[in-house]
């Protein structure tokens, strides 16, 4: 007779990917708090509690235009420390990722080969570059295909990106990724603008039904339990 002990015992490996891309800085320049990385770095560190509460493995990905940081799935002190590290300096450092653009599906398609089987995804995006949404939802697929179980939180500024709510006069809007300047009257553009972001949306939706991904809408205006309780009911029903 023998008895097995394990340093480690975990109920499933979960993986937070945040995309830190420069879109995910707006609003630049307002209280930090408040734009879309800060809400998803402060979501991501509330959820490594909550899943190490659970015995939960953890690990986080950083990416933009390419992987800044990968980490294994791990539930030790010492590991949790470390991304907790690593959230605070992408907290504090926010402006070294202006002009840094998104490679959402390229991202995607490494996490579906290189993680463990039937991992928990959670995946923090704007979705802003809307250019390659077929390469996006394809990879979505992969990540279902290679067996991953994926939450998806789709983290805007709801009043500006998707309903224009900005004053009838002349703007000055810069594109954080790339610089771009735009000059107009948000007036003259917001209903054709709120028509071409709600197809969008209404198609993510679709498609992650299609691939039984759970997607959650996130405002930044909002409150973390937006977050924490879908994420929670997700998580009971899973395992």
């Amino acid at each position: 007779l023998f008895v097995k002990r394990y340093e480690e015992e975990t109920n499933l490996r979960a993986h937070l990917v945040i995309d830190a891309s420069s879109s995910m800085v707006f609003p630049y320049q307002e209280k930090k708090m408040q734009n879309k990385l800060s809400f998803a770095i402060y979501a991501a560190a509330s959820l490594i509690y909550l899943l190490r509460k659970q015995r939960d493995a953890v690990g986080l990905t950083l990416f933009s235009d390419k992987i800044d940081l990968l980490t294994e799935s791990r539930l030790s002190v010492v590991h949790a420390q470390l991304l907790y590290n690593e959230l605070n300096k992408l907290l504090n450092n926010q402006e070294n990722y202006l002009n840094k653009k998104t490679d959402l599906s390229a991202t995607l398609h490494i996490i579906a080969e290189n993680y463990h089987k039937r991992s928990l995804i959670i995946l923090f995006s704007d979705f802003f570059d809307k250019s390659n949404a077929e390469e996006i939802f394809s990879a979505l697929q992969h990540l279902r295909f290679n067996g991953h179980e994926v939450v998806v939180f789709n983290v805007l500024d709801v009043d500006h990106e998707l309903n224009l709510k900005y004053e009838n006069r002349p703007h000055k809007f810069i594109d954080l990724e790339t610089g771009q300047v735009l000059k107009l009257n948000p007036g003259e553009i917001r209903d054709e603008f709120v028509q071409n972001q709600q197809a969008f949306q209404n198609e993510l939706k679709l498609k992650c039904g299609q691939y039984k991904i759970e997607l959650i809408n996130v405002d930044v205006k909002d409150e973390f339990s937006s977050v924490l309780i879908p994420f929670l009911i997700k998580r009971s029903k899973l395992f």
